[in-house]
């Protein structure tokens, strides 16, 4: 899911989940029937620097779709911060768009309330089959053992950015590839007003993704073989304290990056007051704050040790973005077509190339725009080394509930106060009450 979305987007409220039912979507009245749909509403997620800026670039692509078609698509860009309650309401009422983007995170939950189509063989197959889309990105679309609730169409991950000069005045070669060198290395640089490394860590849901990788590194899940949340775990109180203590005990994260939950350490990467940043797909973003591409260079999220991989050296979650259908559509022929449309290789180019990720269509991703060497270590991340967050219905109350533990575990260190492994566990146990009981 793209990470600049709001933290209270991350909430799946348990009574608005239980008052769900699989009542779905659908167009407004004027919409056309299923065999001859004149017009369908979408939703789309602000992917870009501002919602007039994802209409402009949004708009000349549904023209395409509707001079092939037929079809209308009436666009509306929601931001990150409303997006998933306007979902759980329009699932409630049965006023919802006809398709809609949703943060690959949320697939599970979504997928929970029984109000998106779900992606079987014979679905899949009116979109040019399964096959087409990169496996990773599929692991985030659902449940697993059940059809997917929603089809890719813009993906990232997370590598590790990091400033050229900083590096070169600190006497550093390159960039670290595991957390034992990135700590060393951001010792030499946390110095005279300097840090090593950006964080988010008034975000709960950026705190998330890392505690996640984190505890895949050491071999924790947060949740166990039948869904049930294990957040006290020895790996996920090891991945936790192992991210505070970068601030905390490390002291190569400045204290102020606890407050942070609006991207501001981008801008201090950006305004070369923080040497590296854990980020998603950040070149455009850079740009747009002024610093140029040989500022930069580009390199995979650290590891424990050795080199990124599967297992214990996962380096990111699978972030993303996948495209629904409400199931109750009555567009659901034009709905389908659109989908088609969306992930077609010569939109997913034209789309991924303007928001800076990578597409989910593997015949897309041959284009050598996608080939960049920042680009280059996504694809790879993705092919290799980054994992989905956990399939579960629960998935959007874990990021809300750890997230927020961790949110406030940084506020502990930033105060200068010890975060001891019995502190973790506390507070992680506290996070594991709130989640709802089965």
């Amino acid at each position: 899911m793209r990470r600049t979305r709001a933290a209270a987007a991350s909430a799946v409220t348990v009574s608005l989940l239980a008052a769900v039912t699989a009542c779905g979507g659908g167009s407004s009245t004027d919409g056309g029937s299923n065999d001859s749909p004149k017009t369908l509403t979408y939703w789309a997620s602000n992917q870009g620097a501002s919602i007039e800026a994802d209409k402009k670039i949004l708009t000349p692509e549904l023209k395409k779709f509707e001079e092939q078609t037929g079809i209308k698509v009436k666009l509306e860009v929601i931001p990150w911060s409303d997006l998933l309650n306007r979902i759980l309401a329009a699932a409630t009422s049965g006023q919802g768009p006809d398709v809609l983007n949703i943060g690959n995170t949320w697939s599970a939950s979504l997928q929970a309330t029984g109000a998106l189509l779900p992606w079987d063989a014979k679905n899949f197959g009116k979109i040019g089959g399964k096959d087409r889309f990169v496996e990773s990105a599929l692991g985030s679309a659902g449940a697993t053992g059940s059809d997917p609730a929603a089809v890719p169409l813009y993906s990232m991950a997370y590598a590790l950015y990091y400033n050229k000069k900083m590096f070169e005045d600190a006497g550093i070669s390159g960039p670290p590839a595991t957390w034992d060198e990135l700590v060393a290395d951001g010792k030499k640089i946390s110095k005279d007003d300097k840090w090593a490394l950006g964080a988010e860590g008034a975000n709960p849901s950026e705190n998330i993704h890392h505690v996640f990788v984190l505890g895949k590194q050491h071999g924790a899940d947060f949740f166990d073989a039948d869904g049930k949340p294990d957040f006290t775990s020895d790996g996920a109180v090891a991945a936790v304290k192992q991210y505070v203590d970068l601030m905390g005990k490390d002291k190569v994260v400045a204290p102020g990056n606890a407050e942070y939950a609006q991207n501001q350490s981008l801008q201090d990467f950006a305004k070369d007051k923080t040497s590296m940043v854990l980020w998603q797909t950040a070149s455009a973003t850079l740009k747009a704050h002024g610093m140029s591409d040989d500022e930069w260079g580009v390199a995979p999220v650290p590891v424990q040790s050795g080199t990124p991989g599967a297992g214990e050296a996962v380096n990111s979650m699978v972030a993303g973005i996948n495209m629904a259908v409400f199931k109750n559509t009555d567009n659901i022929d034009g709905a389908l077509k659109f989908v088609k449309f969306m992930t077609s290789d010569a939109e997913q180019k034209a789309l991924n190339k303007t928001y800076g990720s990578i597409p989910s269509v593997k015949a897309a991703q041959e284009d050598p725009a996608f080939n960049t060497p920042a680009l280059k270590v996504i694809r790879e991340t993705l092919a290799k080394s980054a994992a989905p967050l956990p399939q579960v219905p629960n998935e959007s109350q874990f990021e809300t509930a750890v997230g927020t533990a961790v949110k406030e575990l940084f506020a502990e260190a930033a105060a200068g106060r010890p975060v001891s492994t019995a502190a973790v566990k506390e507070k992680l146990d506290e996070a594991q009450q709130q989640m709802p009981k089965k």
